[in-house]
């Protein structure tokens, strides 16, 4: 079983794996552990990370990137339709009202859901993590930014499912950090001791996070989560994009914001520079050669100016650590500030996180690596195939989830939250109620101002089949309702208590904390009886009362989340996906049957225009070379027409003899030249007067030894290729002449003789 962690970012991916003893980052095919999250669509197929990238200005209709943002947004969002007219690539309105992605395929227009984009990129870092580990990934755990709704995770989880990979849980990015950082400490306090509280900080290219974990041997709980989701490293390059486009307009008479290509071009220059202003203070200058319409353009900035152009920005980045501090502790309570996420690389971020905090920032982590790492370690945890110290992780709701029930025929309704904000999490819960008949539940977030998502709403739960009892009181419906280990609220399962005699009703609510199997995370279960209805029991008498037996019976529950996929379009999706990656790895093998034929064609080229030049005819050489054809008629052909041209190519005489014989061959051939190169330099220090240094004989001798060795190895005559024989065929062989038989023909020539083991008879 394989323990792979991926950290799927807005601009970049990593991928850590659990081998050699320990948690390493695996680098992909351009030995690169960072790989970017684009995807490039082309005529005959998709290349996804470093190869998309490269194409991002060239091919930037059909180029994508950015599109985790989009994750169960509807295409009307404020948000989508904000960001619609930054993005070089087309946003098109789904059927069912999200928001796709509109591109070309295939020399077709095609419009991919942002899980099936997410999906292409999972299935790149699948394909990059089973190459470093030589075996099958299926198993895998991934993280999610910690503000991420209901609705996103699940539409993150079916990406997963479209990519082939078991996802053993979403975590938050916070959380998967502060594992990276606990679970190697040797000096946490004992579990009876007060924990140590860390305050984890991650600002990345589009999200700033910050969350309060607190700490005991062989234990994580997460105390507060904040986020400030449209604040990153983004933010900043826009900022340097809008200085300059404006600079390049007075100066240039240039619009930049008019041709997609400058812009993009100006977006990666931009992030260079900020890059660089992030280690020198000093004036550095920004120079682009043929920017626009064969122009040179040329600028500079300095550290002081940038920062007081994002000055608003910088003003931001207090806001979330006020309010997780509030949720949780105060500051003297805080053991260190650990920093994460390229963005905090800016000196002016780090100095005002430190100065928030009375204290020097920590950087004991690889600010860009640490989230994988601890997706991976999370993987190694859940695997029954790794041994890992024991050590369980509570995480914390973001947002606080109510409940709200009412009957189709009632009208009245009743409402109670379920989950407050920073509850533990994963954490189940057992809700009794009193009912005559179906009902539904409703669930969504309290606190719509808190969410960085327009729909507070979750989902619709529906119980069915419920019925009153047969003396005719209301049933008792026990419910449960999950947030589960990806942090997705359910309603799990729902029964039916039959009474078998007069049943004695209890009115609690007790919380019974349970423990998962060694090193999983811990499971929490409540239990609350609510009565509604107006079915109102005398508690003080049915506290008297004999308990008798129950019988339960499992009722079915309809569920409608928001945004879910349904079943037939996922699995459609899943198919279309293999349909892809088989196209790719038909495009990839023609490529290489391409590619070996230029490298023959050069290769002979070389020693054609070489070490056999005085041998070859001009003509000769234009005929074997068949470069015209390679870039002409050959520049877009079938995979079996390259390899038949790469046949044509090669001499077919000696295709058929082994590595071990040619090499025989070699080595005497090289043994005789340097034996003739001493004879010749013997020779030429003799005078005419003397002996010469070799007889003739010897000459003689020593060619009869080379063709003894050569000749037997370059005659072999090349196997022939037996074709099935029908039984006509047989028949009329039988009455075949005795020359046919003989084995000579018309001209007297000896044909080939009958194969070893038959007898000819006359």
């Amino acid at each position: 079983m394989s323990v792979v962690g991926i950290d799927v970012g807005f601009q970049n991916c990593y991928i850590a794996v659990a081998r050699s003893g320990g948690i390493e980052t695996i680098a992909n095919e351009y030995s690169d552990r960072c790989t970017p999250a684009c995807i490039s669509l082309a005529s005959k197929n998709r290349t996804i990370g470093n190869a998309a990238k490269s194409q991002i200005i060239t091919n930037f209709k059909n180029t994508v990137h950015g599109f985790k943002k989009f994750h169960g947004r509807a295409f009307n969002d404020q948000f989508v339709q904000g960001e619609k007219s930054k993005l070089p690539y087309s946003l098109h309105k789904l059927d069912n009202g999200s928001a796709g992605i509109k591109v070309r395929y295939l020399n077709e227009d095609k419009v991919f859901t942002i899980e099936q984009m997410t999906a292409m990129l999972l299935t790149k870092l699948k394909e990059t993590s089973e190459h470093a580990l030589k075996k099958p990934v299926v198993d895998c755990v991934i993280s999610v930014p910690s503000f991420f709704t209901d609705v996103e995770r699940r539409s993150l989880m079916d990406a997963t499912q479209i990519a082939g990979l078991n996802c053993l849980r979403l975590i938050n990015d916070t959380t998967a950090v502060a594992l990276a950082y606990g679970i190697y400490k040797q000096d946490l306090p004992n579990p009876e001791e007060k924990p140590r509280n860390v305050v984890f900080v991650d600002i990345g290219h589009s999200s700033y996070q910050v969350s309060i974990a607190s700490f005991n041997k062989g234990k994580l709980k997460v105390l507060a989560t904040a986020f400030d989701p449209y604040l990153g490293g983004h933010n900043f390059d826009e900022m340097l994009v809008e200085y300059f486009c404006e600079d390049f307009k007075n100066r240039f008479k240039l619009n930049v914001k008019d041709n997609p290509r400058a812009l993009l071009r100006l977006y990666q220059e931009c992030e260079k520079l900020k890059k660089l202003m992030s280690a020198n203070s000093s004036d550095l200058p920004l120079n682009i050669e043929c920017f626009m319409n064969d122009i040179d353009v040329h600028g500079k900035m300095n550290r002081p100016q940038f920062e007081e152009m994002c000055a608003h920005l910088l003003m931001r980045v207090e806001a979330p650590l006020k309010s997780v501090m509030e949720q949780s502790s105060n500051r003297d309570e805080i053991y260190a500030t650990e920093v994460v996420g390229g963005a905090t690389r800016i000196p002016a971020i780090k100095e005002r996180i430190s100065k928030f905090f009375g204290k020097d920032i920590s950087t004991t982590l690889n600010a860009d690596e640490a989230v994988a790492r601890g997706c991976a370690l999370q993987c190694a945890i859940l695997s029954p195939a790794f041994k890992v110290r024991e050590f369980s992780i509570t995480d914390a709701v973001p947002f606080p989830i109510t409940l709200r029930w009412k009957s189709p025929t009632d009208e009245s309704v009743g409402e109670c939250e379920v989950y407050s904000k920073n509850h533990a999490a994963p954490f189940s819960k057992a809700i009794t109620f009193h009912k005559k008949e179906p009902f539904d539940l409703e669930a969504f977030y309290s606190s719509p101002h808190e969410l960085p998502y327009p729909d507070s709403r979750i989902g619709r739960f529906t119980i069915q089949n419920v019925m009153p009892q047969l003396d005719g009181d209301s049933s008792k419906v026990k419910v449960k309702v999950r947030v589960n280990m990806h942090g997705i609220f359910s309603v799990s399962s729902a029964s039916l208590i039959e009474k078998q005699k007069g049943e004695a009703e209890d009115v609690q609510m007790d919380t019974e904390p349970t423990v998962q199997n060694e090193g999983r995370p811990e499971e929490q279960v409540g239990d609350t009886d609510w009565q509604n209805d107006g079915d109102k029991q005398d508690q003080g008498a049915s506290s008297s009362k004999a308990k008798s037996k129950v019988k339960s019976v499992d009722l079915p529950i309809l569920a409608n989340t928001t945004r879910q996929l349904d079943r037939d379009v996922l699995n459609n999706f899943v198919e279309y996906e293999k349909t892809m990656i088989i196209q790719d790895k038909l495009e990839k093998e023609r490529n290489d049957a391409k590619n070996a034929v230029e490298e023959y064609v050069y290769d002979l080229r070389d020693k054609l225009c070489g070490i056999y030049e005085r041998y070859v005819t001009e003509d000769l050489l234009f005929k074997t070379l068949g470069k015209n054809w390679l870039y002409e008629e050959g520049e877009d052909q079938e995979k079996e027409i390259y390899q038949d041209k790469l046949s044509e190519l090669k001499d077919e005489r000696f295709q058929h003899l082994s590595a071990e014989e040619m090499n025989v061959v070699e080595k005497s051939v090289s043994e005789a030249l340097g034996w003739m190169n001493a004879k010749m330099n013997a020779q030429s220090k003799l005078t005419v007067a003397q002996d010469p240094a070799v007889q003739v004989a010897e000459i003689i001798q020593k060619i009869q030894e080379l063709e003894d060795v050569c000749n037997p190895v370059l005659n072999r005559p090349k196997p022939r290729t037996e074709e099935p024989v029908e039984e006509g065929d047989q028949n009329n062989g039988a009455h075949n002449g005795p020359a046919a038989q003989q084995g000579a023909d018309s001209k007297g020539n000896q044909q080939t003789k009958p194969p070893s083991g038959e007898m000819e008879v006359d």
